[in-house]
């Protein structure tokens, strides 16, 4: 949705905005991945909120999706795009 827009872009309010929908179920699909990624998003833009949510749900997931999360992080920063956008951006 909008949302997910514009945590794409940056934008640190929807980036926690995106994380609590993941994180919640709000209209879609629990997703303990995605709402950890967000977080992740937005704690390193100095949200704090974000990273009192980030424990909680860090406290809720598998091993596996926690290792899932780290992979999109990783992937994320070697590859310097988002790793769903299909090709480099320039």
């Amino acid at each position: 949705g909008d949302v997910v827009e514009h945590a794409r872009k940056g934008d640190m309010d929807a980036q926690f905005a995106a994380g609590l929908i993941y994180g919640e179920g709000r209209g879609v699909t629990i997703d303990r991945v995605q709402s950890f990624y967000w977080l992740s998003k937005a704690v390193e833009q100095g949200d704090s909120d974000a990273e009192r949510l980030r424990l909680i749900v860090g406290s809720q997931m598998s091993d596996e999706e926690y290792d899932s999360a780290m992979y999109l992080l990783a992937a994320e920063k070697s590859a310097g795009h988002w790793p769903e956008g299909g090709g480099r951006q320039h």
